[in-house]
């Protein structure tokens, strides 16, 4: 569908709603997640049906898109979200707002400012720094990467492999600073029982951030969303706030 940051193709699933939609909005999936895991699909279909057309697609290397994961870098979800919203407003799918779910939150947020004509943006279950994702990690594997260069281990239950170059990356950003200086309407949903982010994560986010912002805790939630209609909540949620927040 479009190019990603190191000119991979990129694979991604357009929802429209059945009349002229009210926005556009790009949906990042979870670190070990893809655009067809659950719980990105029913937000897609939740936020279709509430009159959004919403664009879900796979980072370099998973999924359906081009690419080696294994090579893959934190600054490259970066640069694909960027891609991936530059294609939907040159599409004509403006006013567009960005979700960003988990490490997938985080790299919205480091993307938000290389956008212009983005108007508004969510994340759910986010953490504050990327870095975070090295305490999902465990000590034996993440030593293993920096001595081999590669490493495959368990994140959420699932198989991935973890590289120096990933790990390495994510201590080049200033994340604070640059929530900081977010120029975005911003709305932070966390559980208040993850235990995968914990929701100090979100209220550092939330803390940082200028207004005008927003925080909703998702009751009762996991960090995945598993539950249905933990998923339909927060699609609610963001359908009221991207009303409010795309013009």
């Amino acid at each position: 569908m479009f190019s990603g940051f190191h000119g991979d193709d990129l694979s991604g699933v357009l929802h429209q709603p059945s009349s002229a939609p009210a926005g556009g909005l790009l949906l990042a999936h979870c670190f070990t997640c893809s655009k067809d895991f659950r719980a990105t699909s029913r937000l897609a279909d939740a936020l279709t049906e509430e009159g959004f057309a919403v664009l879900r697609f796979d980072f370099t290397g998973l999924g359906e898109s081009q690419g080696d994961f294994e090579s893959s870098t934190f600054v490259a979800n970066v640069g694909d979200l960027t891609r991936a919203a530059l294609w939907m407003i040159e599409n004509g799918w403006g006013p567009c707002g960005m979700i960003g779910h988990s490490l997938g939150g985080a790299a919205t947020l480091m993307a938000a400012s290389n956008v212009r004509g983005l108007k508004s943006v969510a994340v759910i279950g986010a953490p504050a720094s990327p870095e975070h994702v090295k305490h999902l990690i465990d000590d034996e594997a993440t030593a293993t990467a920096l001595r081999d260069g590669c490493v495959v281990t368990r994140i959420a239950g699932r198989t991935f492999p973890i590289s120096k170059q990933f790990l390495q990356d994510l201590e080049h950003y200033d994340a604070e600073q640059r929530i900081k200086s977010f120029d975005k309407p911003l709305l932070v949903l966390h559980s208040p029982t993850d235990t995968t982010v914990s929701v100090s994560e979100g209220e550092r986010i939330f803390a940082l951030a200028p207004q005008p912002k927003a925080f909703l805790p998702l009751i009762g939630a996991d960090h995945l969303l598993s539950d249905q209609k933990d998923a339909y909540r927060a699609a609610s949620h963001l359908a009221s706030w991207f009303r409010a927040t795309l013009t």
